[in-house]
């Protein structure tokens, strides 16, 4: 596969980078990551696309500003090549979808266990913490030379895809890659205060109203909280993912097994952002179209938000977890 990727991206005359809808660290930074690496080894210029506002905190990232919005994006053109970064399901990168059906030659680099492999090539490591984590180890096999810029890149997907090498899916490898990338010169503290220590007091006010509004049921073992479109309005939301980090937090609690967030999209549709501390909760989100890791998974479900906490917390009983 590493091979067919190699001829694919030389064989290309232009090559389009994708990202998932609502981009976190590891879909934008192994975008960037990509953009580089291309670049440096290549000699060639990609399109970047994103289908959502890129959160404020990753636009220190190297070519970050080089990123269209899928709204600037000719959806009639025809590319060479079209690679999907960290995308686990073709949905999920929502208007650009349409890019990448239309292109000759498609690849997917992934490390979600949901993943399918939907492309011509599909490159899916569920074993690596991260898509900036399979990138890099693609980079080895095919002796890459990594810039500054892109070790920047690389390290933040993996950086936060790990929740700071404390998840589960942070392995012996992963620190190692995580060394390499150090090794190149660039500050771990640097980009952790980018990614982490950037928050607008907004955000802070408006997820301590949402935690201070939590349910705990079941013996505290499941603990979620509901988001609505008149919360974001009322702490000044401005496009940002102000939900971010916030299942975590209901997670963090002693007591608790699953943490759940129930965000409204629309009057008949809501977001679940699941996290567990041993539960399968990918398991439950696919019974709703979703998807994701074992402790970490997502899915919409067409429910306005009282019907969507319901149905969740009906799965979760169903399947005998809490």
């Amino acid at each position: 596969m590493v091979e067919q990727l190699n001829a694919s991206i030389k064989n290309a005359k232009n090559i389009l980078l994708v990202s998932h809808i609502n981009p976190d660290g590891d879909t934008l930074g192994s975008m960037c990551g990509m953009y580089s690496l291309i670049n440096d080894n290549y000699y060639k210029k990609c399109d970047m696309v994103v289908v959502s506002k890129i959160p404020s905190n990753y636009m220190f990232l190297p070519n970050i500003d080089k990123a269209k919005c899928i709204e600037n994006v000719d959806n009639s053109r025809e590319y060479d090549l079209v690679i999907n970064l960290d995308v686990a399901s073709i949905d999920r990168c929502a208007e650009a979808q349409i890019l990448f059906e239309r292109a000759k030659n498609t690849i997917n680099i992934d490390h979600h266990e949901t993943n399918k492999g939907y492309a011509q090539i599909n490159i899916i490591e569920p074993e690596s913490s991260a898509t900036g984590e399979v990138i890099l180890g693609i980079a080895e096999k095919l002796d890459w030379k990594i810039s500054r810029e892109c070790a920047i890149c690389l390290y933040t997907a993996i950086m936060t895809d790990t929740g700071c090498f404390k998840f589960s899916n942070t392995t012996q490898r992963t620190m190692e890659f995580a060394g390499k990338l150090l090794s190149l010169g660039i500050s771990n503290s640097e980009i952790y205060q980018k990614c982490y220590e950037s928050t607008s007091k907004d955000m802070v006010l408006f997820q301590s109203y949402c935690i201070s509004k939590a349910k705990f049921i079941r013996n505290d073992k499941i603990a979620y909280t509901t988001v609505y479109k008149k919360d974001l309005e009322k702490f000044n939301y401005g496009g940002e993912d102000f939900t971010d980090g916030l299942t975590e937090k209901l997670r963090a609690v002693k007591t608790t097994e699953i943490a759940f967030v129930v965000k409204e999209l629309n009057s008949s549709a809501s977001k679940i952002s699941m996290r567990s501390k041993s539960a399968d909760v990918a398991k439950i989100c696919s019974t709703f179209g979703g998807g994701g890791h074992k402790l970490a998974s997502g899915s919409v479900i067409k429910a306005n938000v009282s019907n969507a906490v319901k149905l969740v917390l009906k799965e979760i009983e169903k399947q005998g977890i809490c």
